[in-house]
């Protein structure tokens, strides 16, 4: 009874390794192609993570001011303005300016007939549509780019291995500096997946206090604009 069934696991015994040496013999100029896309590919996602950071970096300098001291001073020329009734060089301050401040500045001065709660809630709804939905976009890649970069090295690591198993089954007698070769591409492939996640980990939290910042800011120079348009609205004509 064993020999019947010894003779068809022989056959197929060696229909195996004979696919196996013929697919580890077929492998290894795809595992060399493959690698090197996977060089050019973290090459790709290392230039794109660092250039959305340093847009997100570069972008909230633009749109906040420096410090609270400086973003009163412009509120208070504003609020003289706004007094004044000098409604063109309120414009003429706004205009051109790209920081938060001034952006909705122009945009309550557009709409002061309005009411203060829906005059709030539009230049809210303006502030996270115009301003906070960009950041996000930015943030979004940056975040894909950290989960990505490791997903990589790890692909990277497999195509080494499988390249360096294929050829230990396809001959008897392999050169070390053969099997250095895929071992390398998979140790290097992980070492720059986590090279490229690891400074983007840290550069996303030090962005997300830098946007945590420019919020507390903005609305707290949100709510001194309303009051300024707020007191424009009850304040009674001159006779």
């Amino acid at each position: 009874m064993s020999d019947f069934f010894a003779f068809p696991s022989s056959i197929f015994d060696s229909q195996t390794a004979t696919f196996g040496q013929k697919w580890a013999v077929d492998f290894g100029p795809v595992a060399d192609t493959l690698g090197l896309i996977t060089y050019i590919l973290l090459f790709i996602v290392a230039l794109w993570g660092a250039y959305c950071c340093i847009v997100l970096w570069r972008r909230i300098g633009y749109l906040s001011f420096r410090n609270e001291d400086e973003q009163d001073a412009y509120l208070n020329e504003v609020e003289r303005l706004t007094g004044a009734g000098q409604d063109a060089e309120l414009q003429e301050l706004c205009e051109g300016d790209p920081r938060g401040i001034p952006m909705l500045t122009m945009l309550a001065q557009r709409n002061r007939r309005l009411s203060i709660p829906r005059l709030r809630t539009y230049l809210i709804e303006r502030f996270q549509r115009d301003i906070l939905s960009e950041l996000d976009y930015r943030m979004t890649w940056v975040q894909t780019i950290i989960k990505a970069a490791p997903m990589l090295g790890l692909f990277g690591t497999v195509i080494g291995m499988m390249g360096a198993f294929g050829k230990l089954s396809s001959a008897t007698e392999v050169s070390p500096d053969k099997l250095a070769a895929d071992i390398m591409l998979a140790l290097i492939t992980t070492a720059c997946g986590m090279t490229i996640a690891i400074p983007l980990i840290l550069a996303t939290a030090s962005i997300t206090n830098r946007i945590g910042k420019l919020e507390d800011l903005i609305g707290s120079g949100l709510t001194r604009l309303l009051e300024i348009f707020g007191g424009k609205q009850h304040t009674p004509p001159s006779s």
